[in-house]
């Protein structure tokens, strides 16, 4: 027999200790330059900015945070204005870690705030209340 095919949809056993290990350093230090306001981008500096997570592709080269600003105020710009600063922010964090590579940074809106609020919504709902009591 010769070798697998790799599926190109299978992610694999999931992301690496280091994977990992990196991306919640990222994740730390992001949250820490919003929180200063260390970018010199007013735009941006007038939001707060929750990082709630980033995950890096296998070879630590890219990065990408998922965000959202606090209270929900700016939802629909705060991608754009932190893609905007990318090279800003991927400078510091590369400076901030001391890592070899300093990742390429992507963002998306974090969106498992909305989930959980949508499954406690569910939850409340009587007919639901009473099956899960059962």
């Amino acid at each position: 027999m010769g070798r697998m095919a790799k599926n190109k949809f299978h992610d694999g056993p999931g992301p690496s200790q280091r994977q990992l290990r990196v991306g919640e350093l990222i994740r730390r230090t992001l949250s820490e330059i919003l929180t200063r306001g260390d970018v010199h981008d007013p735009d941006l500096n007038r939001l707060s900015v929750t990082v709630g997570e980033v995950r890096t592709s296998p070879d630590l080269k890219v990065a990408t945070a998922y965000v959202l600003p606090l209270g929900g105020k700016g939802r629909d710009e705060i991608v754009g204005l932190l893609a905007r600063n990318q090279g800003e922010l991927r400078r510091i964090i590369g400076k901030k870690l001391a890592l070899k590579y300093a990742p390429e940074l992507r963002f998306r809106l974090d969106e498992t705030f909305d989930q959980m609020d949508e499954t406690r919504r569910l939850f409340d709902k009587d007919d639901v209340r009473r099956d899960v009591e059962r």
